[in-house]
């Protein structure tokens, strides 16, 4: 019977995954590159318009679709280095390639929003002279290019954190042209220049807003969180009720990437119990209930307590089975993992 922690120790350790994970496929990134081809071409313009129009909307648009374009290159880039095998000490790969793209596509987004509202309130205190025209002008069209690369991305798999956050972005663009052409329908029909910084602020509100979503995920894979649709404590009880399972202990659920999730744990079942049997089930119930296949199990038979009678208080206590169990312990009867006490005469 195994008493280590690690998962070639005891009857029943197992390492269980799918290695269909990634987002690598070609087609993905023809389409992702459809959308940069599309995104580039017209911030380049955009940036000249706005210039010439005076339009802070415009170059705040302009500035927005910076950041997807360089949330597309990253994405492109991590899925790249994301299928170099795992060797050496990199176990896991270079799979964490596209969080950490998410985490500066992130940051980027959320310094671009604070400049851009510093630039904004200093027009609202003194605005300039707008050219409405050319600006509701650029807008339309910038809608245009947002829907359509909006659908290229659609069309790639968007389970990645790196390819979703490309997607939210260009969406959110898409809403703040919206915008910027109201604004510009303003400045038109009412003279209201103020209309533009106006816009320029709701344009910072959703980049602050995607920003803080990227740096949020991201996060929480880094800091090896559970999945947001995994309880642990529901999981390990639902471990635990598995017939002949008497406890479950040092549990473990984390993120590998934005779409691998991994699952660890040590469990014990009664005297007499089929350690593989128990595993195999294990395995199937966190695949079907909790969509985890990679999974790292070490099953052993729970050890007796035994009260030892006539020993003097300074004898030997009896080994704990694990020396440092981590986290609550799930199970209906649950094995203290301390030592034994001994009973004198």
């Amino acid at each position: 019977m195994g008493t280590g922690h690690g998962p070639g120790h005891g009857h029943g350790g197992s390492h269980g995954h799918d290695h269909t994970h990634g987002v690598t496929g070609d087609s993905d990134k023809r389409w992702l590159s459809i959308a940069l081809a599309l995104i580039v071409g017209f911030m380049s313009v955009e940036v000249v318009i706005g210039v010439v129009a005076e339009s802070l909307a415009l170059i705040s648009d302009a500035a927005h679709m910076l950041t997807d374009a360089v949330a597309i290159v990253l994405a492109l880039v991590a899925m790249r280095i994301a299928k170099r095998p795992a060797k050496g000490s990199y176990t896991y790969g270079l799979k964490r390639a596209e969080i950490l793209s998410a985490q500066v596509n992130g940051l980027s987004l959320i310094l671009l929003g604070a400049w851009l509202t510093v630039e904004a309130v200093e027009r609202l205190i003194d605005p300039p002279e707008v050219k409405g025209g050319l600006m509701l002008a650029t807008a339309l069209a910038g809608i245009a290019v947002n829907v359509a690369a909006t659908w290229c991305i659609s069309r790639a798999n968007r389970s990645s954190l790196n390819v979703e956050g490309a997607y939210q972005h260009i969406l959110n663009d898409l809403f703040a042209f919206i915008g910027t052409a109201v604004a510009a329908f303003v400045v038109l029909t009412t003279g209201f220049a103020r209309a533009d910084g106006i816009a320029t602020l709701v344009v910072v509100a959703l980049m602050l807003k995607a920003g803080y979503g990227l740096l949020r995920d991201s996060g929480r894979i880094f800091l090896e969180a559970a999945p947001a649709h995994v309880d642990p404590d529901l999981l390990g009880e639902r471990l635990a009720a598995e017939p002949s399972v008497r406890e479950v202990h040092d549990l473990h659920v984390w993120q590998i990437t934005s779409e691998e999730v991994a699952l660890s744990a040590h469990v014990l079942v009664e005297s007499g119990g089929d350690c593989h049997a128990v595993r195999r089930g294990l395995e199937d119930l966190v695949r079907r209930d909790f969509g985890i296949t990679h999974t790292t199990l070490q099953v052993d038979h729970r050890p007796e307590a035994v009260l030892q009678v006539g020993a003097s208080d300074g004898a030997p206590a009896a080994a704990a089975h694990c020396a440092d169990p981590h986290g609550p312990v799930h199970g209906d009867r649950p094995y203290d993992h301390g030592t034994v006490r001994v009973l004198g005469p």
